[in-house]
């Protein structure tokens, strides 16, 4: 039995276009707002960092405080993965906007930038022993606290410089099949304040040369954001290959490894990225001057002069005179099929009459 055929009018056509069209737009702010759900959570990570830090400098006891300081190094840590996939997600799904890139980098800036100068001055600075020598301390403590601006001044610098270049180029490239940053990412940077910290359990610093040392790793890190080296990027890693199973054990282990040893491994990692970019730098230099040198042992080629032979001037006869026709005295020419000069023909370039007329 053959269903009744249902008639539409054009209004009701008309209705259910609307509809679809009204559907359609919900969905679409939707998949603008995943984006944006992302670098919220990277937000609140980076404000989570901040309010553990603070109340560290209130905590009682020394357990207290690295407890605290520890949770704002893994909270850091933590929003790393967040700040990756805002930006991928929103390629992936077609909603980038200009909207989205001023989000990102102004919560890179309190999450990667304020969270991160406020955990290195507290933990490498703030909170040296009261029984170290005052002077000394408060000298580590004033210069600590200006290198710690500098890396602000320098995240941030890294980041408006972003906003505003189109393809911008390292000062020493590399592969052609490789994407590259230029300056180390501020991400990196703060990744690598983070997993000091947590590598440490929270315990702050305890001796003057330690701060010391912890000084030049931050002022390190703000030269190398603001420095036009190369640093990898793995933009060129595609995650949509018809290769679940095996893009799911990978996961699967790389998150053990970090569950379990997470403390080693994400300092190892971090160091191993900054000097990945210490070492392309120092790599590109050395093979440049390299080839600019000229090598030891092997002479330059010499071309050999053309042979040239002198012809005697012509004459028409007459000593002393010379024929103006004839090619000039002393002309240089080179003769292709050179013969010995005749011993009979005399010299007339010089008067052999001892009057001397």
């Amino acid at each position: 039995m053959n269903s009744p055929r249902i008639s539409w009018s054009d209004d009701e056509r008309e209705l259910a276009a609307r509809r679809s069209r009204t559907r359609a737009a919900r969905v679409r702010r939707g998949m603008f707002l995943l984006p944006s759900l992302f670098t919220a959570g990277s937000i609140g990570a980076g404000y989570f960092a901040i309010t553990q830090t603070i109340d560290s400098l209130t905590a009682l006891g020394n357990d207290g405080g690295a407890s605290h300081l520890n949770w704002a190094a893994m909270a850091i840590c933590f929003a790393i993965p967040f700040d990756a996939l805002d930006g991928r997600i929103a390629r992936m799904t077609n909603t980038t906007s200009e909207f989205g890139k001023e989000l990102d980098s102004l919560a890179d800036a309190i999450t990667f930038g304020v969270a991160p100068c406020l955990l290195a001055w507290v933990w490498g600075f703030h909170s040296l022993p009261e029984a170290m020598n005052p002077q000394v301390r408060q000298t580590i403590l004033q210069i600590g606290s200006f290198v710690c601006f500098l890396y602000l001044l320098c995240g941030v610098s890294r980041l408006a410089r972003f906003n505003i270049s189109h393809d911008p180029q390292p000062r020493n490239p590399g592969r052609l099949d490789r994407k590259y940053f230029v300056g180390m990412p501020i991400p990196a940077a703060a990744g690598m304040i983070a997993t000091t910290v947590h590598f440490c359990y929270g315990f702050p610093i305890p001796y003057w040369w330690l701060a010391a040392l912890w000084i030049g790793l931050v002022g390190l890190l703000g030269f190398l954001m603001v420095s036009t080296w190369r640093f990898w990027s793995g933009k060129e890693i595609n995650f949509s290959r018809r290769q679940p199973f095996q893009l799911l054990v990978l996961l699967a282990i790389i998150l053990f490894v970090l569950v379990r040893y997470s403390s080693g491994v994400l300092f190892f990692v971090a160091l191993a990225y900054m000097f990945s970019g210490i070492w392309a730098r120092a790599a590109y230099s050395w093979s440049r001057r390299r080839r600019q040198m000229p090598r030891e042992g092997v002479r330059e080629p010499v071309t050999p002069a053309p042979r040239v032979n002198w012809a005697p001037p012509v004459t028409d006869g007459i000593p002393g005179r010379h024929d103006p026709g004839a090619r000039g005295e002393g002309q240089r020419f080179s003769d292709p099929h050179p013969q010995a000069p005749d011993e009979d023909y005399p010299d007339l370039r010089t008067d052999s009459r001892p009057d001397g007329y």
